[in-house]
């Protein structure tokens, strides 16, 4: 099966709704039948997705919650009726949502959710790489607003408009910078003026939000003293594929041009597909197997120079399998989730180089799924939990070798050009150990 979004509870961070979901045969599924026969020959909107709903939690839920999922549904289904009493033939299906949520909310799995027909729309957006209104930019918090640009997506329009990683912003339109304002004036497509502060000097750009690609691949740059440490960025694995054959290419690039350490930067990555993760781990672990374990059994997944097989059947792989060999470091912090822990708990496990930064987002150790209800709207299920071939279970977390914790005064740094946590992978590459397994015999 195939992995793309993982979304997170949302906690504050920009980024930590995001959970590995296994979705590509699901968005083109038809509808279950209803759970039970229902006295009317055809049930109300909101029945049938009420129905919908209870039979996938009944018949695919593979997390780790111990509630009780019939007695749940029969509970729910309760106060359906009690919503929908008014007009049961023809009762909408809006009114099922909020009782949905509610029952999802008591199944006590918060990798399970309900997503509405615009968080649907999003995510679809997103796992395809496809097309929605956006500046293109993700932002870190400082003063209490969002306002340091973190990262710039190529070919979007605050790359157009000049914005860098460490720009911090002053102003917009003339008045005091409020994330809020910023916000309002991408929604409504409106070209706006940003006093910007780079690295201590003023600067003003001129910013309108447009409809552009969600597609953002890895990309390599260097890094160090003598300009020899190469910093592979994924900002995320879901992208619409490519993202694996991007990580192999960029990898034989970063030897190409004799680079003595790297560091793969996960910071703030969501997830996305396990796929397009598995395959990417590949270009630095020479092998690895995992057991996924869900409502239809065991299945057994290896990972060897980038190709994955499932139960012993070729699923894909990569052109020109690259594995890097020389000195490896690995960052993250509390917006890694998803596969991207999946990606830090394998180079960890392997003994491969240091992870380094803070405790990940606390969704690497499930997969989900996500299943359409009704016209419009979607489901995120968990369907599988994974162990090694041995049964230890993977960690929901990723506890870094070197813990740093990310405060506002790292970010004040980033504003004059001070990357902390990336200083710290180039000093950790000084002792990280080069890969001198052969990897013919890793398998």
């Amino acid at each position: 099966m195939n992995a793309t979004l993982r979304r997170a509870p949302a906690s504050g961070l920009p980024a930590l709704r995001a959970l590995t979901v296994l979705v590509a045969a699901s968005l083109a599924a038809s509808a279950l039948p209803g759970a039970q026969a229902l006295a009317q020959p055809a049930p109300s909107p909101a029945q049938e997705a009420f129905d919908r709903v209870n039979r996938l939690i009944l018949e695919e839920y593979g997390g780790l919650s111990t509630v009780d999922r019939a007695t749940l549904g029969r509970e729910y289904q309760a106060r359906l009726d009690a919503v929908c009493a008014p007009t049961p033939l023809n009762c909408p299906v809006e009114k099922a949502y909020p009782v949905i949520e509610a029952q999802l909310t008591a199944l006590g799995d918060e990798h399970s959710f309900f997503q509405t027909p615009e968080d649907f729309q999003d995510f679809l957006a997103s796992a395809t790489g496809g097309n929605r209104l956006q500046f293109g930019v993700k932002l870190a918090r400082l003063d209490g607003e969002n306002r340091v640009v973190l990262e710039v997506v190529p070919q979007s329009a605050a790359e157009e408009a000049g914005l860098k990683r460490g720009d911090l912003l002053r102003t917009l339109d003339g008045k005091p910078y409020a994330y809020a304002a910023l916000q309002q004036a991408r929604r409504e497509g409106r070209e706006i003026r940003l006093e910007v502060e780079r690295a201590g000097q003023p600067l003003t750009l001129t910013l309108q939000s447009r409809e552009s690609s969600t597609r953002d691949l890895p990309r390599l740059s260097f890094a160090g003293a003598a300009n020899n440490v190469a910093v592979l960025r994924i900002p995320t694995f879901l992208s619409g594929g490519g993202i694996a054959q991007r990580v192999h290419d960029l990898v034989g690039e970063a030897r190409a041009a004799g680079a003595t350490g790297l560091i793969v930067d996960l910071r703030g990555n969501p997830g996305g597909s396990l796929a397009e993760c598995d395959s990417a781990v590949s270009a630095f672990v020479p092998s690895f197997a995992r057991v996924a374990r869900g409502a239809q059994g065991e299945s057994r997944t290896v990972v060897s120079r980038g190709t994955r097989l499932e139960n012993g059947r070729n699923v894909g792989g990569v052109r020109g399998p690259q594995l890097w060999t020389g000195p490896l470091a690995v960052l993250v912090d509390r917006g890694s989730a998803s596969c991207s822990e999946f990606f830090a708990f394998e180079i960890q496990h392997a003994g491969r180089g240091p992870v380094i930064g803070e405790t990940t987002a606390g969704v690497g150790n499930t997969a989900t799924r996500v299943f359409p209800v009704g016209e419009d709207a979607a489901l995120q299920l968990t369907i599988l939990n994974y162990a090694k071939p041995g049964g230890d279970p993977y960690p929901d977390r990723v506890k870094p070798d070197q813990p740093r914790e990310q405060t506002e005064e790292d970010v004040r740094l980033l504003t004059r050009g001070q990357d902390t946590l990336l200083a710290a992978g180039v000093q950790a590459l000084v002792t990280a150990p080069p890969l001198t397994l052969d990897p013919q015999t890793a398998r």
